[in-house]
């Protein structure tokens, strides 16, 4: 056993010299030089990883009329995508959406003042699109103080190197599972604003369809928004070109309210997949492709 947490001790630290001189590597660099490179090695890279078998299985299934070499192709800007998000980390402070130069074109600023006047706190919910990294921006720098709901790593020395270049522009942070489900309900209690990516498989969710197929899916964006009458805004990041984005915050979602609760869960979990599916057809090269989201 002692020889077992020793070497997970030793792992860990040789994974967190890793990730900190990589992330000092790239915060050397110009933002646009750090994130080409990034993208270039990501492209370079990732089709040599085990995992993109997945990628192209999870690719196959979605997009079904896609040819081939669309699916190549999607597969590789993928890569590039996820190395340009990597190399960004870093640069995270650079990045404003409400100021010139600030890389961020933001829409639907509208909403978010609707958000602002609204009596109780309210539930932004996006995926891992482009740098999903930069949508909590859309709400702190407009003055919302906002609790971020995050998995954190296995690895708690990279978990505090990235909370390093990532904390100043994330809010509060909640972390997946009982203990967070109680910082939750305490932020939503305080008239908090909530940001959830609300796309990855909850093993002990409820079934809900996402490109045609079942797939499981987290309830407790539906379950706090019914509890609390909050309302719900969608929140899309696409990349444009280089590092530069958009945020588009869409109108707030008409929540169900038959009185079935269970069915109501259902109707705006499908709802809110039926949002991130659109987005990601339209740009399926910047999801995160690479996660187990379907049963095999």
């Amino acid at each position: 056993m002692a020889e077992r947490a020793l070497a997970r001790r030793l792992r860990y630290a040789m994974e967190g010299a890793a990730v900190a001189a990589v992330f000092a590597f790239f915060g050397a660099l110009p933002t646009p030089v750090a994130s080409a490179l990034g993208g270039a090695l990501g492209r370079l890279l990732g089709p040599l990883l085990g995992v993109n078998r997945r990628a192209r299985q999870n690719l196959l299934r979605a997009l079904p009329e896609a040819s081939p070499a669309q699916i190549e192709r999607t597969l590789r800007a993928m890569w590039a995508n996820l190395g340009r998000v990597a190399a960004e980390y870093p640069h995270l402070k650079s990045f404003h959406p409400y100021r010139a130069g600030g890389r961020i074109e933001m829409v639907g600023t509208e909403h978010l003042d609707e958000a602002k006047r609204a009596a109780g706190g309210t539930i932004f919910f996006s995926g891992h699109l482009a740098n999903w990294e930069v949508a909590p921006l859309t709400v702190t720098k407009y003055g919302l103080q906002v609790a971020v709901v995050y998995r954190a790593p296995n690895n708690p020395i990279v978990e505090r190197l990235i909370w390093r270049v990532r904390g100043p522009v994330a809010g509060f942070r909640v972390r997946k599972g009982p203990s967070g489900v109680r910082d939750i309900v305490r932020h939503m209690k305080r008239g908090d604003h909530l940001a959830m990516l609300v796309d990855q498989k909850m093993n002990d969710g409820i079934s809900v369809p996402f490109f045609g197929r079942e797939a499981m899916t987290a309830p407790a964006l539906a379950e706090l928004a019914l509890k609390y009458d909050c309302p719900v805004y969608p929140v899309r990041v696409e990349r444009l070109a280089g590092a530069n984005f958009r945020i588009t915050v869409f109108p707030k979602m008409a929540l169900p309210r038959s009185g079935d609760r269970a069915a109501d869960v259902q109707a705006t979990m499908r709802q809110v997949n039926a949002h991130l599916e659109a987005w990601i057809r339209e740009r399926p090269e910047q999801w995160l492709w690479i996660h187990r989201r379907w049963p095999n």
